[in-house]
């Protein structure tokens, strides 16, 4: 296990500048209010609330929660570096609040103005063109309407900024034709329109090009400029090991190897890995060269009951000759001997047949069935990366800045992207199902082993172990089926990088988040999180601000210090777990598998996160306030329900002590 897992985020810069052009980065949240009220998105600026007129102010978690730097600046602490880090940010926010002018943004501890224009025009598709003053940070484009009250809020993450262009040049006539486009990732396109007398946009598309994409311009990523602190150390949610017994291993079939513990043998593997018992370190690194990248086959789940497992790897080097690997068939061998319960073991190949028979031209390819005794090889059909992105961006074409509501769903099936996400949980299902009805033993992998293999591994143990369906526990699936192996976040996402066609980007992960909010459609009641954790996490992905998903691969984090110096998405999760909790969770009802319906009858379009930019799509009411409102009234019920509880249990005491009482009536408690 990494040591750095024990060991507090730093909030000091330390080697900020070290994680730039090699390394990777992330995104986050952004609030945009086209309907004239300003407006936080979901998973919105940790730290800090926008009050009706537009102010930052802190937020009640600062104010009373221990950690937060105004309640260690306030309380008597014996630890001298709690005390000095809170009279830091103490200061911080001191002197922001005395320099910061009325049009400055809010900003947060780290976070540095770096330009401003006034007298500047969003073109807003929805409501027109609105006249403010536009900000830009190390972190984020801000822009405020003038003369509104609630005021107009366009608050963007600069890691989600794809590219920006300019618009008209010197000869351009109109104020509206002179100005700025940015291109983000999260569905939106905004246009500010500047006055050429003003010579604004020039600094703004410098401090724009310099702070969104920090990886061209050798700058750190703003999450290790990010000085908040949190009450909870997000970082240490994931132990390998601990996760490892919670499954019940190392067992008399499978045990703990550190063949990878200095990343030599894989540098895209986790650390510590799960693997049958008789096959030794010289055996898996033998294994490893018929692997893509020496990603063996390694566990990820096992059955409590069953002892079925689902292992991942990457695909066989098999080429056009066809070539064998007798350690690899011995490999195989052994994982379907460690499960006694079945004599047969599945392959689910996520690729359609035809491209991975095309894999064989590049030196790769799949097993053959003829190779390996008693396993059964299963094309599952999901496209590629390249496939998803064009997918994409069609739906995106579709949805902003306006909707055609007379050919919605032609344009909708002509994206082909619900179908994408239906092929993406059935295959889901079909490796659940083995391991669950069958109690069979499967093994995923697609090409590399980190787009479709972790889309497929995650969720069928979101749908075999109620564990991970808690918010802690899909933490700890994210951490571990995404971030530990190897799914490359900053080259998936485009982090800090301007080359907006890398062909390499891809919404791999954005698919397993719609795929996990399908679930919680289907059933309501299962999951312990809410629609506004999903959508955090995936603002969050992008925004850079946490450590989280700034990297490729675990040896890049640690390379960089990652857990040192930045902090954790989940330390801000888990510091206001009630904003994320599903009020209508019944942990006690669903402790169980439950397999989705993956039919296009049943797949929805989450119009909560890729339409939410539009007003006239939001919900009149906001789900989270509702949540919340539902969250009171049960914890009010659940009080209600233990004080007649205690009644009744009183009450039957006191008769059964009293000799002259009657026998004991039945007792019905209402609620």
């Amino acid at each position: 296990m990494d040591k750095s897992e024990s060991r507090e985020p730093r909030q000091t810069q330390g080697s900020a500048g070290s994680l730039s052009a090699s390394s990777d980065g992330k995104t986050g949240s952004s609030a945009e209010a086209a309907s004239g009220a300003a407006a936080t998105t979901p998973g919105s600026t940790p730290g800090s609330t926008r009050s009706s007129s537009g102010r930052s102010r802190t937020s009640s978690h600062d104010q009373a929660k221990p950690g937060s730097p105004s309640a260690s600046a306030s309380s008597s602490v014996s630890d001298s570096q709690e005390n000095l880090q809170a009279q830091e940010l103490k200061v911080l926010r001191d002197a922001n609040s005395k320099l910061a002018q009325p049009d400055d943004p809010p900003l947060m501890p780290g976070e540095k103005l770096q330009a401003i224009a006034k007298d500047v025009t969003y073109l807003c598709p929805f409501m027109g063109p609105v006249r403010g003053v536009l900000s830009v940070t190390n972190y984020k484009l801000y822009f405020k309407g003038n003369n509104r009250d609630p005021p107009f809020i366009v608050d963007v993450p600069l890691g989600v900024v794809s590219r920006v262009e300019k618009v008209g040049g010197q000869s351009s006539r109109g104020e509206n034709s002179y100005g700025l486009d940015v291109f983000c990732k999260d569905m939106r396109n905004l246009r500010f329109a500047h006055k050429q007398e003003n010579h604004s946009r020039r600094l703004v598309f410098e401090k724009l090009q310099q702070y969104a994409f920090p990886v061209n311009n050798k700058l750190p990523f703003f999450a290790f400029e990010y000085k908040e602190t949190f009450s909870t150390n997000g970082w240490k949610v994931y132990s390998p090991v601990e996760e490892f017994k919670r499954l019940g291993l190392p067992n008399d079939a499978w045990r703990i190897t550190k063949v990878n513990e200095n990343y030599e043998f894989c540098d895209t593997y986790p650390a510590v890995l799960s693997v049958p018992k008789a096959a030794t370190d010289d055996d898996l690194r033998r294994v490893g060269v018929f692997r893509s990248r020496c990603r063996i086959p390694a566990l990820s789940w096992i059955h409590p009951e069953s002892q079925a497992t689902i292992s991942r790897c990457s695909q066989p080097l098999v080429g056009v000759g066809g070539k064998r690997c007798r350690d690899d068939e011995k490999y195989l061998q052994l994982i379907m001997d460690a499960n006694a319960q079945s004599h047969k073991l599945y392959i689910m190949d996520a690729r359609p047949n035809v491209n991975a028979v095309a894999n064989k031209a590049k030196g790769g390819g799949y097993e053959s069935e003829d190779a390996y005794q008693n396993v059964e090889l299963v094309f599952l059909d999901i496209h590629n990366i390249h496939v998803m992105r064009e997918s994409l961006r069609k739906l995106r074409d579709m949805l902003y800045p306006s909707i055609d509501d007379h050919h919605w769903l032609s344009n909708l099936e002509a994206t082909h992207w619900l179908e994408h996400i239906k092929l993406i949980l059935a295959g889901a299902v079909r490796v659940a199902d083995k391991v669950e009805s069958h109690k069979t033993s499967v093994v995923v992998h697609c090409s590399d082993g980190w787009d479709r293999t972790a889309q497929l591994t995650a969720l069928a143990m979101l749908m075999l172990d109620p564990f991970y369906r808690t918010i802690r526990g899909f933490e700890l699936l994210i951490e571990k089926e995404w971030l530990s192996f190897g799914h490359k976040f900053a080259t998936r996402l485009g982090h800090g990088d301007k080359n907006h066609a890398d062909a390499d980007r891809s919404p791999v992960f954005l698919q397993f988040i719609d795929c996990v909010w399908q679930i919680s459609r289907q059933f309501p009641v299962a999951l312990e999180f809410n629609e506004q954790f999903l959508i955090t996490i995936l603002d969050h992905a992008y925004s850079c601000l946490f450590g989280t998903f700034l990297c490729n691969a675990e040896q890049i984090q640690d390379k960089e210090g990652v857990r040192q110096n930045t902090v954790s998405l989940w330390s801000y999760v888990n510091d206001r777990p009630d904003e994320f909790r599903n009020p209508l969770y019944a942990a006690y009802s669903h402790q169980h598998v439950i397999f989705p319906v993956a039919s296009l009858r049943r797949i929805e379009l989450w119009k909560a996160y890729y339409i939410r930019w539009n007003p006239r799509m939001r919900p009149q009411e906001p789900l989270s306030q509702r949540n919340r409102e539902l969250l009171e009234l049960r914890a009010q019920l659940q009080k209600r329900v233990e004080e007649l509880q205690q009644e009744v249990g009183t009450k039957e005491k006191s008769r059964e002590a009293s000799p002259d009482s009657s026998p004991t009536q039945a007792v019905t408690v209402s609620v």
